[in-house]
């Protein structure tokens, strides 16, 4: 990774579960998401202020997308 701020989906699941090892729980994904969801939140508002708008976004998309997957694998559609 060329830039110490992950910049994709994948750079990003690497660095949290890898890097970091913090597995990607329901209850982990949960607890995120409403943080990050809470615009008026200290964390979330400081976060932005040093990452920026876009790059909230997109973790807070790439949390979204983290929380389908687990979704995915705990309750697979039937054939």
């Amino acid at each position: 990774m060329s830039s110490p701020i992950p910049q994709t989906y994948e750079q990003w699941r690497h660095c949290i579960t890898v890097e970091c090892r913090i597995p990607l729980t329901p209850a982990y994904v949960a607890r995120r998401l409403a943080a990050w969801r809470d615009p008026k939140s200290e964390e979330t508002m400081r976060f932005r202020r040093l990452y920026g708008d876009a790059h909230w976004q997109d973790v807070l998309g790439w949390f979204e997308r983290a929380e389908r997957e687990l979704d995915a694998t705990e309750s697979p559609e039937s054939g």
